[in-house]
C-alpha cells in the first residue's frame, strides 16, 4: 500500500523559511538557529516516554541483554554514533549497545537510499547479532514509515525482544504494537523533508539522554564524574588522576601512583584508598555491588 507522506509534519513546508533562498547568509543562519531552539522543548515533552525507555534499557542490561539501535540514513548513523561512544566514555562492554544501519557498513559513510526500502534485509542484519529474548530493539525513523526499521522491529517482536520506536512526528501513519512509541514533534523542517536537521538534532538529544541516564543508573558515574574509566591514553590518565585527587585527600602525584597501582581503573583506586585494601579486594567489593561505587564509599564531596 502506498503511503501518503504528504500528511507527515516533517514533510510540510515551514512557513518561517518559505523564502529562505532570498535571504542573506546571516539571515539564513538566524532562521536555522531559531528553528533549532525549538527542538529542546519538543524533546522535553516526551521525557515521560524517554524515562520508560531508560527503565527498559537498565532492566535489560542488568539481566545480561543488549540494546540495538536500528535506522536508515541519518537515523542509522546517529544510532551508530551513540552506540560507538558508550564504551570509551563509560568503560561499558561493547556488546551492551550496537548500531545497525540499512545498507551495512558502507551506508555509514555514503548514502545508500534504496536500502531503507529492503525490509527483509533487516532479518539477516539482526541475525548476525544473535538476538536473544529480552534484548531491546530501538528503531529510529523520523517519518515513522521506514520499511527497513519497521520490519526490524517486527522481527524483534517475533524473537521476544522488547521494542521501542522513536519517530519525529506527533502521530504515525501506521499503527504499531510496540512496547514504547516515542513521538517527538519537531515540526516542519527548515528545508522541507530534510530530517537530518531538526529531527536529527532531536534524535541525537534523545539517544544521548537515554544512554547517559542508563549508564548513570548502571553505576558508571559518581556525582557527575566519569569514574568508570580505564586509562588508555594520556588524556584519560590525567582525567583519572584529577578525579582521584578531587575525591580523596591525596595530591596529584600520589593520586597518579594509586591509579597505576589499581591497574588504571579509577573506581578500583578509589575503593583501595577509601577502604585501605588491596586491588583484588577492591575488585571483589565492586563486583559484589555490581560496580556501584556509591554503595561502597558512600557520599563524598563531589
Amino acid at each position: 500500500m502506498k503511503i501518503n507522506r504528504s500528511e507527515l509534519i516533517t514533510e510540510q513546508q515551514n512557513p518561517r523559511s518559505t523564502e529562505i533562498d532570498k535571504k542573506s547568509i546571516s539571515e539564513i543562519l538566524e532562521i536555522i538557529n531559531e528553528e533549532d531552539s525549538t527542538v529542546s522543548d519538543a524533546v522535553k515533552k516526551v521525557i515521560p516516554a524517554i524515562t520508560q525507555v531508560v527503565e527498559l534499557v537498565v532492566t535489560a542490561l542488568k539481566d545480561g541483554q543488549k540494546i540495538i539501535y536500528v535506522g536508515a540514513g541519518t537515523s542509522g548513523r546517529l544510532g551508530i554514533l551513540d552506540a560507538s561512544e558508550i564504551p570509551p566514555t563509560f568503560s561499558a562492554p561493547r556488546r551492551w549497545f550496537t548500531g545497525v544501519i540499512a545498507g551495512g557498513r558502507e551506508a555509514v559513510f555514503r548514502s545508500i537510499e534504496r536500502a531503507e526500502d529492503l525490509p527483509d534485509n533487516s532479518h539477516g542484519d539482526l541475525n548476525k547479532l544473535e538476538l536473544n529474548s529480552g534484548d531491546v530493539l530501538i528503531g529510529i525513523a523520523s517519518s515513522g514509515t521506514t520499511p527497513y526499521v519497521i520490519e526490524a522491529l517486527n522481527f524483534g517482536k517475533q524473537n521476544d525482544c522488547r521494542t521501542v520506536f522513536l519517530i519525529c512526528n506527533p502521530t504515525s501513519l501506521n499503527s504499531f504494537d510496540y512496547d514504547i512509541v516515542l513521538p517527538v514533534a519537531v515540526g516542519p523542517e527548515i528545508i522541507a523533508g530534510s530530517t537530518r536537521m531538526k529531527a536529527g538534532t532531536a534524535t541525537k538529544m534523545i539517544l544521548n539522554m537515554l544512554s547517559t541516564a542508563s549508564m548513570i543508573k548502571m553505576g558508571k558515574v559518581y556525582g557527575n564524574l566519569m569514574v568508570d574509566l580505564q586509562v588508555v591514553n594520556e588524556k584519560l590518565r590525567d582525567r583519572g588522576t584529577r578525579i582521584i585527587e578531587k575525591l580523596t585527600n591525596l595530591n596529584y602525584e600520589d593520586a597518579g601512583k594509586m591509579l597505576r597501582r589499581s591497574g588504571g581503573s579509577v573506581k578500583t583506586a578509589l575503593v583501595m584508598i577509601n577502604n585501605n585494601c588491596s586491588k583484588s579486594d577492591a575488585k571483589e567489593l565492586l563486583n559484589a555491588q555490581e560496580g556501584n561505587l556509591r554503595e561502597i564509599i558512600g557520599d563524598l564531596a563531589v
